[in-house]
């Protein structure tokens, strides 16, 4: 059985966080988006966990779901198998109790700032790590508190706690907030953890990046690389996710899978990612100068901004060859798993039709396509040429087939700017508008 599962995201009580992002927005986008684990997210927030403990109920498999009573409220339609059974795609959407702590504290004479997931099994574990950390900090000011508290601390109160949660570190590789950020972050993962970098299962690559640049260092080959949206508004759910193989779709067969205790039977099978281009800290640069530069050209520049004069920050393609020790195209190394590299559903209709993805046109398109394609996921992954006839027009289908085959003309992303994808070159959207003029 597949599944696909995104682990990491936040709901209204973080900063900059849509309001629709609570439980029922949540919901109603992973049936949208064909995601079958969703992350509850900020399980710290005493309001937020009040809501989570109203809303939703444990159950055999030890995930959550969303109450009966509840559920035709928030869910207008019925999600059914599709015309491929490839993946999973149900009706039945399962939460997981996760949190992000914000890590602030100095090790080894420099100021650390690093970024923690939390995914726990139960909410009575979640009330023990809450009653833990409310002594440290303040909960209630943010949905991702910013604790004045060592990683290595953070990650021994839970695990006292609660010995089958998951402590991973976010975005592995963002200059200012990562275990490996360029910034504040650390040059392996035994001088963060120290003794209990064993227990440390897994990191998350982080939209700049993606599996095949996390291979090139040899010390990430025992660890998981998990890979999800770390959406702050419902419609970036599923940006990035991973696809887990479990014998069962059970909590303890997913901590298998990431743990790597069970691979014939529970495993990560892969990941969906972004284009790591896209991301916003993947090449180097000063936004305010209107600068960017691949790793080579930071190096031959000494770091230093040509505008300004004063360092660059550098981003995660320069990082990752700081401490890479394998060339840029390795093999995959033994144990890790696959991935493939999308562009959300929105943008790639947005584009096909040359307008902005949040109009009408774009909204109708994609309301149309899901009510007929049954999920995102399965217009994306699943269907075939003739499937997507059925339910959409030539240009999207052509867009859906260049993403696919990664055929796509991308601007890097640098210092906070997202990259920009682009699936069809300027001369191609020109001779389309002549076309629909005349």
């Amino acid at each position: 059985m597949q599944i696909i599962a995104d682990l990491h995201l936040h709901s209204k009580y973080s900063r900059a966080t849509s309001p629709q992002m609570d439980i029922d927005g949540i919901f109603k986008w992973a049936k949208i988006k064909g995601i079958n684990l969703v992350a509850t997210g900020d399980y710290t927030h005493p309001e937020y966990f009040k809501e989570l403990k109203e809303k939703l109920e444990r159950v055999d498999n030890g995930f959550y779901k969303i109450k009966s009573t509840l559920s035709a409220e928030v869910s207008k339609r019925e999600t059914k198998a599709g015309p491929s059974d490839e993946l999973l795609v149900t009706s039945d959407t399962y939460f997981v109790p996760t949190a992000e702590i914000s890590c602030i504290y100095s090790k080894g004479g420099k100021c650390r700032r690093l970024h923690i997931c939390l995914i726990t099994p139960t909410f009575e574990e979640v009330a023990e790590i809450n009653s833990a950390l409310t002594k440290i900090g303040n909960l209630h000011s943010d949905g991702r508190p910013i604790l004045g508290l060592d990683a290595k601390k953070l990650a021994q109160i839970v695990l006292d706690i609660s010995p089958d949660s998951l402590v991973i570190c976010a975005h592995a590789w963002t200059p200012w907030f990562a275990i490996f950020g360029s910034k504040s972050g650390f040059d392996s993962m035994e001088e963060c953890f120290e003794e209990l970098t064993p227990k440390i299962y897994a990191v998350e690559t982080g939209l700049s990046s993606d599996p095949a640049m996390n291979w090139r260092w040899s010390a990430l080959d025992n660890l998981t690389l998990i890979s999800n949206s770390d959406a702050h508004s419902p419609a970036n759910l599923g940006r990035e996710v991973n696809v887990l193989e479990l014998q069962e779709m059970t909590y303890v067969n997913m901590l298998k899978a990431i743990r790597r205790e069970d691979l014939k039977n529970n495993r990560m099978a892969y990941t969906i990612e972004f284009f790591p281009q896209e991301g916003k800290y993947h090449y180097d640069g000063h936004r305010l100068c209107n600068v960017s530069f691949s790793p080579e050209e930071t190096k031959k520049r000494k770091g230093i901004c040509p505008v300004c004069k004063r360092p660059l920050t550098l981003g995660v393609d320069y990082r990752v060859s700081e401490l890479a020790d394998r060339k840029e195209k390795v093999k995959k190394p033994a144990g890790q798993a696959d991935y493939k590299s999308l562009v959300p559903l929105q943008e790639i209709i947005a584009e096909s039709f040359n307008v902005g993805k949040n109009s009408k046109k774009v909204q109708a398109e994609y309301q149309s396509m899901i009510e007929k394609g049954k999920s995102e996921f399965n217009i994306l992954l699943n269907l075939t040429v003739e499937e997507l006839k059925k339910i959409t027009i030539p240009k999207i289908m052509e867009a859906i087939k260049r993403v696919q085959e990664g055929n796509l003309i991308i601007k890097p992303g640098y210092d906070g700017e997202y990259g920009v994808v682009k699936i069809f070159s300027e001369q191609e959207q020109d001779k389309n508008k002549q076309e629909t003029l005349f």
